[in-house]
């Protein structure tokens, strides 16, 4: 997915169990905990299974590290679970039990990330509309970015375009739009389809040079007020294992 997309900036969290505790310790966990348990709620799944889901729910935010690391899961999650397990863990929980539990197995979380802090990468890029609106108002920027999406674009004998070739072209200005590779972000695509199927992009119809180019502008248009609209952000976060540099600055507070 981080291929040509914007690169943000990176933050370096180190996660130590304190933010895990204030989340638990927090006014808002136990209305936060009994909505998700009412999402995670499935007939016959066992205490640990909702337990598990529970903690693969939380987030950076709250101070938990990523589970769908394998390390986290091993090292931090597996171990708590095992310690904390109570005697009906195997048995599907009612909504106090799973409270209490999860309360019991979240502390001993954060008890592991007191003794074995994960490092974690956070990342995080909001798509708004903001750079197809700068893209848009420098007509130079835009009319280069046109003719060199125009270059590997198939056009028949008479010189006409499919407008098959709408995505591939919106592909090779997506970069100076700030927009990320079709197929690169799932809600981004729902978007941009969305926008194609209004202006009956994919009719396949041939169209001259600059009818295409014209198209192309007004899904670029689209996609700007729908973004500005409705904003995009996407996070990311990867537990880093290799040794960081020493200097203390590397390591910023995850709240």
């Amino acid at each position: 997915m981080a291929a040509g997309l914007k690169r943000d900036p990176i933050v370096i969290l180190r996660m130590d169990g304190e933010d895990l505790l204030e989340f638990i310790k927090g006014p808002g966990y136990e209305a936060e905990m009994v909505s998700l348990f009412s999402q995670l709620e499935s007939p016959g799944g066992s205490l640990h299974h909702h337990i598990v889901r529970a903690l693969e729910k939380l987030t950076v935010d709250q101070g938990m590290p990523p589970t769908s690391d394998s390390w986290v899961m091993s090292n931090i999650v597996e171990p708590a679970l095992q310690s904390c397990a109570g005697q009906d863990h195997d048995k599907p929980p009612s909504q106090e039990t799973f409270l209490v539990e999860f309360k019991k197995v979240t502390e001993c979380v954060a008890q592991r990330l007191r003794e074995q802090p994960v490092i974690v990468a956070h990342s995080e890029n909001t798509f708004d509309g903001s750079g197809i609106k700068r893209l848009l108002s420098n007509k130079f920027e835009l009319d280069k970015n046109l003719n060199t999406a125009m270059e590997n674009v198939p056009k028949d004998r008479s010189g006409k375009i499919s407008k098959e070739y709408l995505r591939a072209a919106l592909d090779a200005v997506s970069p100076s739009a700030v927009l990320p590779p079709i197929g690169a972000i799932h809600e981004m695509d729902k978007v941009i389809g969305e926008m194609f199927k209004m202006m009956n992009a994919d009719d396949g119809k041939l169209v001259k040079e600059d009818e295409f180019k014209k198209m192309l502008t007004e899904i670029l248009g689209s996609i700007m007020l729908q973004l500005e609209g409705n904003p995009i952000s996407i996070s990311s976060n990867s537990v880093v294992h290799e040794p960081l540099a020493s200097s203390s600055t590397l390591l910023q507070p995850s709240s």
